[in-house]
Parts: structure tokens; C-alpha cells; sequence
């Protein structure tokens, strides 16, 4: 009898394990565009490059028409160290005795949903955050002009097709295709209003709807289109997945259960890790999607 209740025990805490790592999975979204590699660190240093692929040039001559007897050029991009300290996301949940067992809302069901959802809206709001830290200035911008917002006064100035395509280009210049299948438009549900419900997006040939998964909500022009309320109002951002965005996880999401007979049940939920934006010309920032 004590081997059967305590191997219950067990399989509810596998239960809840496995229960927050499905919230978590089904929940990122600025997450799942990122490349993960393991850490042992405390503190994470990486190289930001340039990038200009496109220049014909290099230390001793140009790459095109080396003379004789001189050395290849060196070809090496810009590199900027950059370092951030591992952080820790975590967070607790408790369950009282008498809340499991008599409550007519699913108590349990509800504290994994919670507890997972608040751990991952934390890791993408900081991997958010450094994208745009690392736009400014490093990375790629586009401004859509005063009264060509999304939602302008003149209806027939609202383009958001074209100011996408604005942003495909600005990448394509640096030498990065976001058109080759791993290309995303992420942007807040506001701005998803005014951009699905304008005629352009609808009508163009390459749209598709349907809801996929972490946020997607259809395609246009062969990228797929996130939702992130993340993401400030009056922006939005065009960018390649899973090449320049990197986390870097030390720990990865980890739950313990701890029941006190009588009292409560208490769920722990915690991973490491920090992000990193390797080469931001590879994002692609638009701005002024809204009129003021």
C-alpha cells in the first residue's frame, strides 16, 4: 500500500514536470526563434559582428583581381565583444490540500498554466528587449513615413506589404535572405489588427491563414507572421530565425514537487540561461507602424 502511494506520488510530480514544459514550449515566442546552446558559464562573452559581405575590400588589396606575389586580403568582419551574466527565471506555486481536492476549478491544471506562462513571457520579454538594444545602433531600421502608418487617416496610403518588402531589402543588403524560408514578421496584436485587416494583405497571392504554433498566425511573402505582445506599440520586426539569436542556457526549465501532507502541495519551477545577439543586422526593426 505505502509502495503504491508513493509511486502515485512520483507520477504526479512527472505529471506536473512534464505539464510545465508544455506550457512553456506552447507559450514562447521569441524563444523559438532562437538557436539553443548549452552553457557552464556565470558569465556569457560573445563577439557582435558587422556585416558587409557585399564590399570588395580587405587589408593588403581588393578581394577581386589579387595581383601576384601579394597576400590575400583579410576579409574579417568588425567584432565587438559583448558579455552578460547567466540569470536565473524562476518561480513557485501553492496548492493547499483542501483547493485540490474540493474546488470545482481544476486548481492544479490552472497553477501549471500560471507558473509556465510567467517564467516564459520573462525570457522572451528580456531576449525582446536586447534585440531591440541591439538594433539600435547595430542593427537594421526602417521608418515608415508620417501618414503612411497602418492605421492612417488616408486609407490608400497603408501599405504594410510594401514596408515588409522594405525591410526584406534593407536585410538582403547586408547579404541576409529573409525570404529562404526562416524568415519571421513578429509584431503586437494591435498592430496584427491593422495589418490583417488591411485589403493588401489579404488580397496579396502569397497570404495564408491559419494558426500554426508560438504565436504564428499565417505567412505572407513565405515568412511566417508571429504575435508577441512583447513587442512595444508602434514597431514591429522582420528577421531571419535561429541564425544571429542565440540562448545560451545553463540550466534548462526544471520543476520540483513538494507535497506536505496535510498542508499543501508546492511546485518549483526554475532554468538559467541569457540571450545573445551574435549579428543584428540579421533583425531588421520597422518603426512608425501607428500614427501618434
Amino acid at each position: 500500500m505505502v509502495a503504491t502511494i508513493e509511486r502515485e506520488a512520483e507520477l504526479r510530480k512527472e505529471h506536473i514536470d512534464t505539464a510545465v514544459k508544455a506550457v512553456v514550449k506552447i507559450e514562447e515566442k521569441w524563444k523559438a526563434l532562437c538557436t539553443v546552446d548549452s552553457s557552464n558559464s556565470y558569465t556569457e562573452s560573445y563577439f557582435r559582428e558587422t556585416n558587409d559581405d557585399d564590399t570588395d575590400t580587405g587589408t593588403y588589396s581588393p578581394i577581386r583581381g589579387v595581383p601576384e606575389f601579394v597576400p590575400f586580403p583579410y576579409v574579417d568582419v568588425k567584432e565587438t565583444k559583448v558579455s552578460a551574466v547567466i540569470e536565473k527565471y524562476a518561480a513557485t506555486s501553492l496548492i493547499s490540500m483542501e483547493a485540490g481536492q474540493y474546488a470545482t476549478v481544476p486548481m492544479l491544471q490552472r497553477k501549471i498554466y500560471r507558473i509556465g506562462r510567467k517564467i516564459i513571457y520573462q525570457e522572451d520579454k528580456a531576449i525582446h528587449d536586447a534585440v531591440t538594444v541591439a538594433t539600435t545602433g547595430h542593427g537594421n531600421t526602417v521608418a515608415i513615413a508620417v501618414g503612411y502608418e497602418w492605421d492612417s487617416d488616408t486609407i490608400q496610403n497603408r501599405d504594410p506589404v510594401k514596408d515588409i518588402l522594405d525591410c526584406v531589402q534593407t536585410l538582403r543588403v547586408d547579404g541576409i535572405d529573409a525570404l529562404k524560408g526562416n524568415g519571421k514578421i513578429v509584431l503586437n496584436g494591435q498592430d496584427y489588427t491593422n495589418f490583417i485587416s488591411n485589403s493588401k494583405v489579404l488580397n496579396h497571392p502569397t497570404y495564408e491563414s491559419g494558426v500554426m504554433q508560438n504565436g504564428q498566425v499565417g505567412k505572407i511573402l513565405g515568412m511566417a507572421i508571429v504575435v508577441s505582445e512583447i513587442v512595444t506599440a508602434d514597431s514591429a520586426f522582420v528577421l531571419v530565425a535561429k541564425q544571429g539569436m542565440v540562448w545560451k542556457q545553463a540550466n534548462a526549465l526544471t520543476t520540483v514537487t513538494t507535497v506536505t501532507p496535510g498542508k499543501f502541495t508546492q511546485i518549483d519551477a526554475w532554468e538559467r540561461g541569457v540571450f545573445q545577439s551574435q549579428a543584428p543586422n540579421e533583425i531588421c526593426k520597422l518603426t512608425n507602424t501607428r500614427k501618434t
